[in-house]
C-alpha cells in the first residue's frame, strides 16, 4: 500500500500528469481488461516472448502495464485467494503490505460482533480491510493520501461488487472527521525507503497520533507490527496478536466499548481459537525435561501468554529464557504443538549423526530456540538415510546447549 503521509503526488493531480495513474486507467479499458484476462495463467518465465507477441496487437505501454499487473495478481493469490485476486488490482507495495483476507475477515467479524455498522478506515491502501469490513455488512469510508492507491481501492470495491458500501476518499487522514462513524481503523505505514520501521513513532502517521484518533472514537483498532515492545502499548488498549497457519501476521490494539483494557490476547487462524489474560502471569517455573515437549504458537509467545499455558498444563519451562514447555503427562491444546521426547543429549553433531543413522532416520525436522545452528546446515551434515522420521530440537536446558529428539503427538 502506498500510504498516507508519504511523499506522494498531490491528490489534485490528474492521471494525465502521472504515468502510473495513466497506465492504471488504460488497464481498466476494454482492451486492458482483455489483456489481463489473457494473462491470467501467464508464466513469468515466458514474459519476453509473451510481450513480443502482444506488442504486435497492442500498445507497448499497455502490454508492460498488463504484464506487471498480471505478476502482482499472481503474487496476491496467497493473500486474497484466486477468485478475488484475479478480479482485483494491485500496486507493488499493496501486495506486500495488504492484510491477508483471513486476518482482515477476523478483524471485521470482531467489529461486527461489537455492534459496529460504520468504520473510518484510515490508511486504507488498496482496500483489503475495507473489503472485509464491507463483506461483514459494515459501511466504510476508506481513506488514503496517494491518488493511485485510492483509485486502486475504488476499483477493487467496484470489481468485487462492494461499491455501495465502500466510499473511497483521497485525502490526508489527519484531516478526516471520524465523528460520524461507529469505529476507526488505522493501519499506519511501517515501511520507509530503507525498509521496515521499528520505532512506532516513525510510523506514518505516528502511533501517538493513531492512538489519539482511536481514543476519540467509540471503538477503534490500530494495526501494528507484531514485534512492538509491550511497554509501547498504552493501558487503554487490549493488545491482540494474530497468527495464521502458525505464522504470526500482525498485532492489533483495540480500544473502546466492549474491549478489556490492559489485557493481552493471542488468536489463531484459521481455527479462531483465542487465548486471553488480563495481564501477564508471573514467570513460570523451570525444571527438567519430561516425557513431553510443547511448542507454543508464535502469537502466544508474542502476547507473553506462555506462562498461562504452563499453568494450564501443569508443566514448566526447560529454560527460563526459552519458550519450550515440558510436562510428564500429555496435554492437548490448540495453542501448542506437542511432541513425545525420546532422547535428551548434550549438543554434539557426531553423536546426533550416529543416533539418527542407528534409527534409520531419513526425514528430519529441525526446530531451534536459543541455538545458532542453521537447520539446513545440520541436515546436510547428518547425511540422512532410512525410512523413519524424527524431530530434533536444538535449544538450551538450564542454560546448557541441548538436543531433544522426539515425535509429534497424534
Amino acid at each position: 500500500m502506498d500510504r498516507v503521509n508519504a511523499t506522494t503526488p498531490s491528490a489534485s493531480a490528474s492521471s494525465a500528469d502521472d504515468p502510473a495513474r495513466a497506465a492504471f486507467a488504460a488497464l481498466r479499458t476494454p482492451e486492458g481488461e482483455q489483456l489481463l484476462a489473457e494473462l491470467r495463467d501467464h508464466d513469468p518465465a515466458d514474459e519476453l516472448a509473451t510481450a513480443t507477441r502482444l506488442r504486435r496487437a497492442h500498445p507497448a505501454e499497455l502490454v508492460s502495464a498488463a504484464l506487471g499487473q498480471a505478476r502482482l495478481r499472481q503474487r496476491a493469490v496467497a493473500k486474497f485467494g484466486a477468485e478475488d485476486a484475479y478480479r482485483m488490482y494491485f500496486t507493488p507495495n499493496g501486495v506486500e503490505q495488504a492484510t491477508r483476507t483471513s486476518v482482515a475477515a477476523h478483524r471485521a467479524a470482531r467489529f461486527a460482533g461489537l455492534g459496529v455498522r460504520s468504520v473510518a478506515d484510515l490508511c486504507c491502501g488498496i482496500g483489503g480491510d475495507a473489503i472485509a469490513l464491507a463483506r461483514a455488512g459494515i459501511s466504510v469510508l476508506a481513506v488514503d493520501r496517494d491518488p493511485l492507491t485510492a483509485e486502486v481501492a475504488r476499483a477493487n470495491a467496484g470489481a468485487l461488487g462492494l461499491g455501495e458500501l465502500i466510499e473511497v476518499r483521497c485525502a490526508d487522514v489527519t484531516e478526516i472527521d471520524t465523528a460520524p462513524y461507529d469505529a476507526v481503523f488505522v493501519d499506519p505505514a511501517r515501511r520507509g525507503g530503507r525498509g521496515r520501521i521499528f520505532d512506532p513513532e516513525a510510523y506514518s502517521p505516528p502511533l501517538s497520533w493513531a492512538t489519539a484518533a482511536a481514543l476519540k472514537a467509540p471503538r477503534a483498532a490500530l494495526k501494528i507490527a507484531p514485534g512492538i515492545p509491550h511497554e509501547a502499548i498504552g493501558p487503554e488498549a487490549e493488545a491482540e496478536w494474530i497468527s495464521d497457519g502458525g505464522d504470526v501476521k500482525e498485532a492489533v490494539l483495540w480500544y473502546g466499548e466492549g474491549i478489556a483494557p490492559g489485557s493481552f490476547r493471542a488468536t489463531l487462524l484459521p481455527s479462531g481459537a483465542t487465548l486471553s489474560a488480563p495481564a501477564p502471569l508471573p514467570a513460570p517455573p523451570v525444571g527438567p525435561v519430561g516425557r513431553y515437549l510443547y511448542e507454543p504458537d508464535g502469537a502466544v509467545i508474542r502476547a507473553h501468554l506462555v506462562a498461562d499455558l504452563v499453568e494450564r498444563c501443569g508443566g514448566r519451562l526447560v529454560d527460563e529464557t526459552i519458550a519450550y514447555i515440558t510436562s510428564d503427562e500429555p496435554y492437548s491444546s490448540p495453542y501448542v504443538a506437542g511432541y513425545r521426547i525420546t532422547d535428551e543429549l548434550p549438543f554434539n553433531m557426531k553423536r546426533l549423526k550416529a543416533l539418527l543413522r542407528e534409527r534409520q532416520v531419513g526425514v528430519l525436522t529441525v526446530k531451534k530456540r536459543g541455538s545458532a545452528v542453521e537447520p539446513e546446515e545440520l541436515r546436510r551434515r547428518m547425511k540422512l538415510s532410512g525410512p523413519n522420521a524424527a524431530t530434533v530440537f536444538l535449544t538450551r536446558v538450564a542454560g546448557a546447549p541441548t538436543m531433544l529428539i522426539g515425535h509429534p503427538l497424534g
